[in-house]
């Protein structure tokens, strides 16, 4: 008995060990590309071109003309400010829509709730000719102007993340006990007082994932931002393509916007990462 006790714990111990280099080896594939980007970074475009890396003396020459180049500091601040606005409206829309599809019901709950999810299904490309042909409507039969302005970037990236946000919101808020929303209302809170009151701080996880993964979705977009701008709006994603020109190609200025490009993402996934696994997770309790 005490043998195969022994043998047990060994093949349990081999499992195990086995888990953990599967583990490390997937993450040392994921983390490499990422390694090869600050490399490059630090790099002349004449050794990225001859494929010689010089790792011992590092130069941070690409970081410092990227700024010139392309007005890199341009297509940074409409991403954050587009990013950022689309991510807190979607947020802040699927919030409302999400608690009256958990809670409340009402004839046409379950299909609307369905032609939410669906319009999941439909590939984003089919909607560029008529948001675009809209916005050049828009722009010479009213004063509104959408065409390459942060506003119509804002508008249709809120318009794009908001139904998958109201489904991730949804299944947040069925997560969260009734019993608390009814004893506010036996202390005298409205519904709407209950709902901003007692269920948004207790779904700041669901609220703070739900945030971050639109902020993602607009940062690395480049078809709509590609249609619908010019100059005035036009993005990160732009901004990189243009390092690659018909006659030069800056490629250690294009590494180094990628380093920075990655840096805010970072920053916003590391910064909220308990509240985001948290979210996720609770999202998931029910459906």
């Amino acid at each position: 008995m005490t043998a195969l006790r022994r043998s047990h714990r060994t093949r349990r111990r081999l499992v195990e060990r086995g888990l953990d280099a599967l583990t490390w080896l997937v993450l040392l594939v994921m983390i490499a590309p990422v390694l090869w980007l600050v490399a490059s970074s630090l790099q002349t475009d004449g050794d990225l071109a001859r494929g010689t890396y010089d790792l011992l003396h590092p130069t941070f020459t690409a970081f410092r003309d990227m700024w010139s180049t392309v007005e890199f500091s341009r297509y940074l601040v409409n991403s954050a400010i587009i990013c950022t606005a689309a991510a807190a409206l979607a947020t802040a829309f699927a919030s409302t829509a999400g608690y009256a599809l958990a809670r409340f019901r009402f004839r046409g709950a379950r299909p609307f709730g369905l032609a939410v999810i669906g319009t999941q299904l439909i590939p984003g490309s089919m909607f560029l000719l008529p948001v675009f042909l809209g916005f050049v409507w828009v722009g010479r039969h009213t004063p509104v102007k959408l065409f390459d302005t942060r506003v119509g970037m804002v508008l249709v990236y809120t318009a794009f993340f908001t139904p998958v946000a109201i489904w991730f919101l949804r299944s947040f808020f069925q997560a969260i006990p009734r019993e608390l929303e009814e004893a506010g209302l036996v202390d005298g809170c409205t519904q709407f007082g209950a709902f901003v009151r007692i269920v948004l701080p207790n779904a700041i996880p669901g609220l703070v994932a739900t945030f971050v993964y639109a902020f993602l979705f607009a940062w690395d977009e480049l078809l709509f931002v590609a249609a619908l701008t010019e100059h005035s709006a036009e993005t990160l994603p732009i901004g990189m393509r243009n390092f690659i020109g018909n006659y030069s190609q800056a490629y250690g200025q294009l590494m180094a916007a990628g380093v920075v490009s990655t840096i805010p993402v970072m920053v916003a996934f590391f910064a909220t990462q308990r509240w985001l696994v948290r979210g996720l997770m609770g999202g998931a309790v029910k459906g």
